[in-house]
């Protein structure tokens, strides 16, 4: 058996991954169990509590939070066992995560508790702090996301293609989280009122062109009337998780029949047109169009996206 296929091979064995997940920085290991137990509290907690927040079951968010926060701190230990030569960097990483997602996990529980929104309420001076917590320390977690990013562009991967899309990954994750900071900004009618002098409750928003809490897709939420900023969100954190998938499915899929430079191209037209259908949901959001509802002109840019990125992954087939 090839170096390359027990490589790949090793990503998936579940011990292996198992030890990566879990071995390699306590406080993500901590962060993960604590994230799993939170998870299964708010499905019982759903069940005796019936308030609504916003439109949506008081748990809902903070199940949903739970899960993601789950994958990320997971996935990040995965990528940060790939770091060498770093290990007190990889702590400071490890563990500024983990309180980051610390705070913003007690954030949501303690307003959800309340019956209170935790994102953009400012109403009251308590509300206000957690809010503003919560945001200081999400900064936080995408500096230790950048940091990540560094170390692994720096550091020498013999499997180029695999490299390159742990790299990827972190990149489009991180531009996908900056979009949680675009919706801290205040709408056009939250703006007027401050100037106005008026008193202002909520500040920020999820939602373009409709109130946040109208009509959404079932358990996500995301606003079947207008624009909704979540969904770009979601895709571009998620691209921790599926870009590297890409770049495994590749060496495995291709390894014998193409090159490590010509893998390495399948990755990066992967990786840019993640990132391309990232800024196309941004875009349709912008306009507040619905996610479920694309008008002609999203959709044939969607289609251009799709015919880019088949001709580009076809010329590294082709190429002689």
């Amino acid at each position: 058996m090839s170096t390359l296929t027990t490589h790949i091979e090793t990503n998936f064995n579940e011990t292996e991954l198992r030890r990566r997940i879990f071995g390699t920085d306590r406080f993500l290991t901590w962060s993960v169990i604590g994230s799993l137990i939170l998870f299964m509290a708010t499905i019982v907690l759903s069940i005796f509590d019936s308030r609504l927040i916003t439109g949506a079951p008081a748990w809902v968010k903070p199940m949903k939070f739970a899960i993601s926060i789950t994958l990320y701190t997971g996935t990040l230990a995965w990528l940060l066992s790939y770091v060498e030569g770093h290990p007190r960097l990889v702590r400071w990483i490890g563990g500024l995560t983990a309180l980051g997602f610390l705070v913003e996990i007690v954030g949501i529980f303690v307003q959800a508790a309340r019956g209170v929104r935790s994102h953009f309420n400012v109403g009251t001076p308590f509300d206000a702090i957690i809010f503003g917590f919560m945001g200081w320390f999400v900064m936080v977690i995408w500096l230790m996301n950048i940091v990540t990013a560094v170390l692994l562009m720096r550091q020498k991967m013999e499997n180029r293609p695999f490299a390159w899309a742990l790299r990827l990954g972190l990149l489009v994750t991180a531009v996908g989280a900056i979009l949680g900071f675009m919706m801290t900004q205040p709408t056009p009618d939250q703006l007027s009122a401050m100037q106005a002098g008026e008193t202002v409750t909520i500040v920020g928003a999820h939602s373009v062109g409709v109130a946040d809490g109208g009509p959404g897709l079932p358990f996500l939420g995301w606003s079947t009337e207008g624009g909704d900023v979540r969904p770009a969100h979601f895709v571009g954190l998620h691209a921790l998780q599926l870009i590297p998938l890409l770049g495994i499915f590749i060496n495995r899929r291709f390894g014998k029949r193409l090159s490590d430079g010509r893998r390495t191209a399948l990755v990066a037209i992967g990786g840019f047109g993640y990132l391309g259908f990232l800024l196309l949901l941004l875009w349709q959001a912008l306009r507040a169009q619905p996610l479920i509802a694309p008008d002609g002109l999203t959709l044939v840019v969607l289609a251009g996206l799709i015919a880019l990125v088949s001709v580009a992954g076809t010329a590294v087939f082709v190429k002689k």
